[in-house]
Parts: structure tokens; C-alpha cells; sequence
């Protein structure tokens, strides 16, 4: 067993979080009875536990850890930065030399029409900046009824009332008070669990042509932007069909819509390209970014915005905007990520290693008895578990029940890997090998053959009537 950093007891350190800790996205009282998992260092593509058992993370933490963890560069730029500038704000008509650099850096990465960065520390605060920016936009534009911004059902865009709102997670809104007005959602391009009997390209241009029925029934002079991940995450990796993006980019051009592509977790070469709007073949307005700017090092985000909204944003007074917006520290990191991307060619090893390791390595788990299909977009893919993969079924019962007991399997194995209803989702580190993506098939498969022996001995292979 590998040494492990001087740390209190695991119960202790269990109760301590439990008395005082409030985690997101969980039930409280159930994992102070369970216990959460502590975890004390991490390297590469492993975190380590105060157990010390080495875990494989094949979720890049939330999605974000692209270049692994433990580069000490990223350390020493940040140690530097607080020596230096710990901290100013952009507010007073002042700026600072990582801010600066770390915008031109975007600009220079982004397509040639987006030149401009709004700052913000998380793609939360960056949806809620859009939300904001759009309406500005038409209505300085003299059009301040163009108000209403459509996205997607199961779309995920964060998690405060703005951008939760602007997402389109049935149970997010159930609490809260969302959505707020003006939000409006038509169906997801999700042709594994919906697409019935159609071919995946009827299917795909059917979802995007709902975002014309959706604007005529508002009225395009009342639609200000159209938001979607070029492949939705959160919502279980959805992978649209090859129709989709074509139409809904010539949708909102012919209405005089705005575009925002969500690329907090595409972007940054999750897809191999440096967005997902580059591997969709699209050309938004704006692009949210966040996670892999900075590999979950520092918290930043942002809005990469064109020349057009920014020339009409930057001829008022936009109120708007946070303390931290392009905080100095997060900005000298992101900054360091983005050059090790390039130095390294962290993009090529994606397209021509480990994207082809892990589609191969998943092509060999999909003839498994539970896994219906693999869905892969780069080094972005979900499994959907199946009781009967010729018809698609979903199981009988709450659904999320078999991905959650599959979920438990992948840690008692020493693996992360997510589930979203009854799909396990995978989004690993890019720079992740070819040995350690054996590593991660083999745990994976332990899994399912666990997920599967429980099935059957609780009679639970049933297809939902």
C-alpha cells in the first residue's frame, strides 16, 4: 500500500465533514450515514484515498482535469502570481498583465469572429454573464423585446437560478423557483432513449426543427439566443446525430438568432479539437468556457464573444460583472494550461492516442450484456445499460436504479466512473495512456459483471412495459 500524507482517521475526518460539510448535489443525512470518500493527493490520471487505495479517475474530476493532476509548473505559476499580484479587481478601469495575456490567448485560439473575453469564475457565472449580454445586446440594438433565450430538455448549462434556469434539468427546477421567465426548452437530440423508430438523421433534423416551431411560436422579433453543448455532458454524454448542428445553425441564422455554444466541458480539447463547435462544424456567437481553461487548477470561466456583440456591449455601460472576474492568480494558471497544451500537443495525443485507446477499449465493453451501445465523441463517451439492446429498452423500475448500483461496483473497484440515470459516463484526463485506459476497461468490465450477477440474482433484468 503507497504511503499516505499524515491525516487524521478516516471516520474522524468522516464525522467532521458530515457535522460541517454541505456537498453539492447530494443528500446529506445519507452520506453522513454512509461516510464520504476523503480523498488526500492525487497524480496523473489516480487520486489516492486516506485509505490509501489508488483510484482510477476516469471523470477528470468534474470534467475539467485535462491535463492530469500533480504538474508542478501549474504550482510554481501560481506561487509566482501571488508574490507578485495576488489579487485586483477589473472594475476601476484597471486590468493586469495575466488577464491581458490570458484574453489574447482565447482570442487567438477561438474562431477568427470571437475576439473578446468576458471573465468570470465558473461557467455558472459565465451562463448567468450571457443570459445577461444577450438581452443587452438586442435591446441596445433597439429591440429590447428580442428577451427570450430557447435551450434543451436534460441540457446542463450550472447550477444558479440563471444558468440552472437556462438548463433544462427537470429535477433542478423542481427546486428554487426555476425556470425563471423568458426561458424557454424544446427536446434533445438523445436518439438512443428517444428517437423511436427513426434513423438517427430523421431523428436529428426532427430536434432541430423544433427550435423553429419553438421561435414562430414566440415570434422571432421576441427570441434573443438559442444555448446548447455541442455534446451534452451532464445529461449523459448525447451525442447529436450528424444532421442536428447543420440545421439549428441555419435556423438561427434565418431568424436572427444568437448562438451561445456551452463548451465548458467540450471545450479545451475534450472532442480533439480545441472547442466542440470546431468538431460540430458550427459558428456561434458566443462560447462559454470554463473546467479544461485552466484543468480544474484554478476556478475561472468566461464568455469568448464576436466582434459584433462586442462592439454593441462595449459602446454602453454593461453592469455587470463579479469580483473575481479574471482574477489574477486563476489567469496565470489557465495561462500555464493552455501552454502546456501547445507545447505538449495535447490535441494530437488526443486524436491519434487515446481517443482511438479509449473507442477501442469501449468497443470491446459493448458486447457486454448490459451496454446497449457506445457513444464516444473523442475523449467524451457513455455506455447506456440495457436490459435488451435490440429494442433500446429501459429497465423496469425508478429509472437510474441499475446505474447507481453500477456506479457503487466501479468504486469498490477503484475506478470513477459517473452514471446519469442509467448511462455510465466517462470523461478522462486527455493525457491519459493507453496502458491506463486497459486499466480503466478492465475495472470497468469487473463492474458490469458485478452490476450484472445482482441483476439477475434480484430478478431485476426487466425491460420497462
Amino acid at each position: 500500500m503507497a504511503s499516505i500524507t499524515n491525516h487524521l482517521p478516516t471516520a474522524e475526518l468522516q464525522a467532521l465533514d458530515a457535522a460541517h460539510h454541505m456537498h453539492p448535489f447530494t443528500t446529506g443525512d445519507e452520506l453522513a450515514a454512509k461516510g464520504a470518500r476523503v480523498i488526500t493527493r492525487a497524480k496523473g490520471v489516480f487520486l489516492t484515498d486516506s485509505e490509501g487505495n489508488e483510484i482510477l479517475d476516469a471523470m477528470a474530476g468534474l470534467w475539467c482535469v485535462n491535463l492530469g493532476y500533480g504538474r508542478p509548473e501549474m504550482g510554481e505559476v501560481a506561487q509566482r502570481q501571488m508574490s507578485e499580484l495576488p489579487y485586483y479587481n477589473t472594475f476601476f478601469q484597471t486590468t493586469h498583465v495575466p488577464g491581458i495575456a490570458l484574453a489574447k490567448s482565447l482570442a487567438d485560439l477561438a474562431p477568427t469572429h470571437l475576439n473578446h473575453v468576458f471573465f468570470a469564475g465558473s461557467g455558472s457565472e459565465a451562463n448567468d454573464t450571457n443570459l445577461r449580454m444577450v438581452r443587452t445586446y438586442w435591446a441596445e440594438k433597439g429591440q429590447p423585446e428580442k428577451s427570450h433565450v430557447i435551450s434543451r430538455k436534460n441540457a446542463y448549462h450550472g447550477s444558479s437560478v440563471g444558468s440552472g434556469s437556462l438548463g433544462g434539468m427537470a429535477y433542478m427546477h423542481a427546486q428554487g423557483g426555476m425556470p425563471i421567465p423568458g426561458i424557454h426548452h424544446i427536446g434533445q437530440p438523445d436518439w438512443w432513449a428517444e428517437g423511436g423508430d427513426h434513423t438517427p438523421d430523421a431523428f436529428g433534423l426532427a430536434r432541430a426543427q423544433e427550435l423553429e416551431a419553438k421561435i414562430l411560436e414566440l415570434g422571432a422579433e421576441n427570441v434573443a439566443a438559442f444555448i446548447g453543448e455541442p455534446v451534452q455532458g451532464a445529461g449523459g454524454v448525447i451525442i447529436p446525430p450528424s444532421t442536428y448542428w447543420p440545421e439549428i445553425q441555419r435556423i438561427c441564422t434565418k431568424y436572427d438568432v444568437l448562438l451561445i455554444a456551452d463548451e465548458v466541458i467540450c471545450g479545451f480539447g475534450r472532442t480533439g479539437n480545441w472547442f466542440g463547435s470546431e468538431t460540430m462544424g458550427i459558428t456561434p456567437d458566443i462560447m462559454t468556457i470554463a473546467k479544461g481553461l485552466s484543468s480544474g487548477y484554478a476556478p475561472i470561466g468566461g464568455s469568448i464573444v464576436s466582434d459584433d456583440i462586442a462592439a454593441v456591449i462595449n459602446a454602453c455601460e454593461f453592469n455587470h460583472g463579479y469580483t473575481y472576474s479574471g482574477h489574477p492568480v486563476c489567469a496565470a494558471v489557465a495561462q500555464e494550461n493552455l501552454r502546456i497544451m501547445q507545447e505538449e500537443d495535447i490535441l494530437t495525443h488526443v486524436r491519434e492516442v487515446a481517443a482511438p485507446a479509449l473507442k477501442s477499449a469501449l468497443d470491446g465493453l459493448a458486447d457486454h450484456p448490459l451496454v446497449g451501445t457506445v457513444n464516444i465523441s473523442g475523449m467524451m463517451a457513455s455506455l447506456p445499460l440495457t436490459p435488451h439492446k435490440e429494442s433500446r429498452a429501459k429497465f423496469a423500475g425508478d429509472a437510474g436504479t441499475v446505474g447507481y448500483m453500477c456506479r457503487e461496483h466501479c468504486f469498490a473497484n477503484n475506478l470513477v466512473m459517473r452514471h446519469v440515470g442509467d448511462r455510465m459516463i466517462i470523461s478522462p484526463p486527455l493525457v491519459i495512456t493507453p496502458e491506463e485506459i486497459e486499466v480503466f476497461a478492465n475495472r470497468a468490465k469487473k463492474a458490469l459483471d458485478a452490476t450484472y450477477k445482482d441483476l439477475k440474482d434480484k430478478d431485476m433484468l426487466k425491460a420497462a412495459s
